[in-house]
């Protein structure tokens, strides 16, 4: 009975020590977020850790985080960070049990890593950035050590006569008081970082948009076809994709916003604030924009009315000229408010096509999500090369002198967008009933436009679908088509052609380094 007591006894200390540690990482990661609130938001462990863990991860597994999770990549990224330094913490605390010291000292270190990840990311503003972690560290350290300590203290038996067992009672009292403390760090956090937020709430509800110098065209009303399932021509702001490394997304105050263009060939640099933007002639325009991690049929690719500032006419005012009219600089790199960096070919846009600084989406300022003030998009390019959000600066450069982000990443320079086209409906796997079934769906090719899609039910020839009229170059076309089901399963697949005569490609490629190809199939079975 004596040896059961024991093992019994050294299994609930080590679970209370795995407590220990458990509660000293909550305890870190509260206080973390408390001071962060006072440094900067972007700056606390989860947020500094998972965005080095970004930066460093392959291109190959960024793919199928976001094939996988979808816009939920950032949450999941989270979530295991959180979880294993859960699972960390419990161990330190199974360690200290023994090494009590070691244990503290582990926390410590974790701290560092985390404060390092802070200074080293690329939106840092200084050693501060490094705080947080550091003083969520130290308390974290100062609660392990203090818990342990109550395990090992001993509390007298009176009717033995003897010490015996260990401070239950001080144990309790000393773990409540940690987790109430911890929580309450959290909560002041969660609130004073909220109020760092809400002059850029403020700032965003205070914009009224000016009616633009040069309005949208009218969508045409045959743009827009009545096929239940297929793709709205015009994509709410609400459910148009994000895809963007930001853990935080950043809340700018429009007022405080500022944006430089400087570098070379630049014979006049310009600084811009929001307002100098609003104050422009501004343009308004239907395009669609695709990200290159879009697979074949995939759901990154969304079309929207964006009003804003002709970039190419403040790239002139600024004395800039594109290479083919002798310019010194053919790649404009694009930089975040978070760091980002998107480099866009000068000629492109230069070229005519209507790129511009984005100060609103769909009739509304854009949301924070998609870029709140100013966003940058370049009709017909990917968006790594061309849509910087929360663009702050734009440098003049050459593709030789400076590799933006993705490029370091091995992606390509240059990415135009390729021709694609997708089914909308019938869904894969869906169950049809025999007879006249509408295949519907759209197809892009922005800057070129869409000549002709086709469709083909399993081997058998290649038809024409009905096409949507074109509202411009730069926007997807929606497309039909009636078939006749017979009963069994079928293979449905779909291609397009856009107006340079070129059709797209059956030969299967990865999204990088340039954008997937082929052609996009859905499997049914009709009734």
């Amino acid at each position: 009975m004596g040896d059961v007591r024991i093992s019994r006894t050294t299994l609930v200390r080590g679970g209370l020590a795995a407590l220990s540690g458990l509660l000293s990482g909550y305890a870190a990661l509260a206080v973390a977020e408390l001071v962060s609130a006072a440094v900067r938001p972007e700056a606390g462990p989860v947020t500094a850790v998972g965005g080095a863990a970004v930066d460093r991860t392959p291109a190959p597994v960024k793919d199928w985080a976001i094939r996988t999770f979808g816009e939920n990549d950032k949450l999941v990224l989270q979530l295991g960070i959180v979880a294993t330094l859960g699972a960390l913490a419990l161990a330190l605390g199974v360690l200290a049990l023994r090494h009590r010291r070691a244990g503290s000292a582990g926390v410590l270190v974790f701290g560092a890593v985390g404060a390092a990840a802070a200074v080293s990311r690329p939106d840092a503003t200084g050693p501060a950035d490094g705080l947080p972690s550091l003083a969520g560290a130290v308390a974290g350290a100062i609660v392990l050590y203090v818990l342990i300590g109550m395990l090992d203290r001993p509390r007298p038996r009176a009717a033995e006569g003897r010490g015996s067992g260990w401070d239950r009672r001080g144990f309790l009292i000393a773990a409540t008081a940690a987790g109430v403390a911890a929580t309450g760090a959290g909560a002041l956090g969660r609130t004073l970082g909220s109020r760092r937020g809400r002059s850029a709430v403020a700032s965003r509800a205070a914009v009224r948009l000016p009616r633009p110098a040069s309005p949208a065209a009218p969508i045409p009303p045959g743009a827009r076809l009545r096929v239940p399932g297929i793709s709205a021509f015009t994509t709410p702001s609400d459910t148009f994709y994000r895809v963007d490394t930001a853990l935080v997304v950043p809340r700018v105050d429009a007022g405080a916003w500022r944006m430089r263009i400087h570098g070379k060939g630049v014979r006049r640099p310009l600084t811009l604030t929001f307002q100098d933007l609003l104050s422009r002639e501004l343009i308004e325009r239907d395009i669609t924009l695709t990200c290159v991690s879009n697979e074949v049929g995939g759901p990154y690719v969304g079309n929207a009315r964006w009003i804003g500032v002709p970039l190419a006419d403040l790239l002139r005012e600024a004395g800039v000229r594109p290479p083919s009219r002798g310019g010194p600089a053919d790649q404009l790199v694009a930089r975040s408010v978070d760091g980002m960096t998107l480099g866009t070919p000068v000629e492109d846009v230069m070229d005519g096509r209507d790129a511009m600084l984005a100060v609103g989406m769909n009739g509304e300022p854009l949301t924070f999500v998609h870029g709140f003030p100013v966003r940058m998009l370049v009709p017909g390019l990917y968006g790594y090369v061309s849509a910087c959000k929360w663009i702050e600066d734009i440098e003049l450069t050459t593709f030789d002198d400076y590799d933006p982000y993705w490029v370091k990443r091995k992606w390509a320079q240059k990415a135009p967008v390729k021709t694609q086209s997708r089914i909308d409906t019938p869904k894969p796997f869906a169950r049809p009933k025999a007879g006249t079934v509408m295949v519907a769906g759209v197809a892009w090719a922005q800057h070129r436009g869409i000549e002709r899609v086709e469709v083909r039910v399993d081997d058998g020839p290649w038809r024409p679908a009905d096409l949507a009229d074109q509202d411009t170059v730069d926007t997807w076309r929606q497309w039909s088509f009636p078939w006749k089901a017979t009963p069994g399963g079928h293979t449905l697949t779909v291609r397009a052609t856009d107006r340079t005569g070129t059709v797209q490609t059956g030969k299967r490629t990865h999204t990088a380094p340039d954008g997937a190809s082929g052609r996009h199939s859905v499997v049914v079975t009709v009734d």
